[in-house]
């Protein structure tokens, strides 16, 4: 069978779009290098020719530089439709990169609506107004606790309104007694000097007469008779 039909031939994968594209680029670089070696020789017929005379000589290094110019018209041409073939390729190529991201996009997206889609499974609505609920009665327990844990055992919880008008006013009174004394507090105010003659009860002395001078002591104090001290 195989020798009559023949055996069957493995078709080879068709080239890629950066398989042409490396190709054509050779191509391109292939004629511009074909280009500048055609542009060296035309500046040397170029220099001939300013330094020849008219003559047969002449006419034949022309002749040479038009050829050497046509084969230069015809590469610029083949590298003009090379460059606009390498152009569209990458065209091609930016809109098969941008179909690919758009494919990666895609798949990343639908994996991850699925995975929230298992996760919204798991949370309910209800389940966290209920735990928000238990959380809020925690707290309030907590205040109680805090309350409880606080309260002062020496201060009554509860005081008469007449009973706390009372104190105000008798604190008022108070303040206003200070205020009228003097406005500097008795235990700040200056002690008053002592009526020495009230104290020792001297009797006072008569009109017209005129006290003796005393001896001083060494301290400059009067000097006390001998007969008062044996007394």
């Amino acid at each position: 069978m195989k020798r009559v039909f023949g055996a069957k031939k493995n078709k080879e994968p068709p080239p890629s779009i950066q398989d042409a594209a490396e190709r054509i680029n050779k191509r391109g670089e292939s004629v511009d290098e074909k280009v500048k070696n055609l542009d060296a020789e035309l500046a040397k017929y170029k220099e001939q020719l300013k330094k020849m005379r008219p003559g047969p000589a002449q006419e034949a290094v022309k002749a040479r530089a038009m050829r050497l110019l046509k084969q230069k018209r015809m590469y610029e041409g083949q590298r003009d439709m090379i460059y606009n073939q390498a152009f569209n390729l990458d065209q091609v190529s930016f809109a098969a990169e941008g179909l690919k991201d758009a494919q990666q996009t895609m798949s990343a997206l639908k994996s991850a609506n699925k995975d929230l889609k298992g996760m919204m499974k798991t949370v309910k609505i209800s389940e966290i107004d209920s735990m928000q609920d238990e959380m809020m009665d925690l707290m309030d327990v907590s205040t109680e606790i805090q309350e409880s844990l606080g309260r002062s055992y020496n201060v009554p919880d509860y005081i008469d309104e007449e009973e706390l008008m009372g104190e105000l006013d008798a604190l008022e009174a108070d303040m206003g007694a200070e205020t009228e004394a003097d406005s500097v507090p008795s235990y700040l105010q200056p002690e008053k000097e002592h009526d020495l003659e009230s104290e020792l009860n001297l009797p006072s002395i008569p009109s017209g007469q005129q006290v003796p001078a005393q001896a001083e002591d060494e301290f400059g104090l009067p000097r006390v008779p001998r007969a008062s001290i044996r007394g």
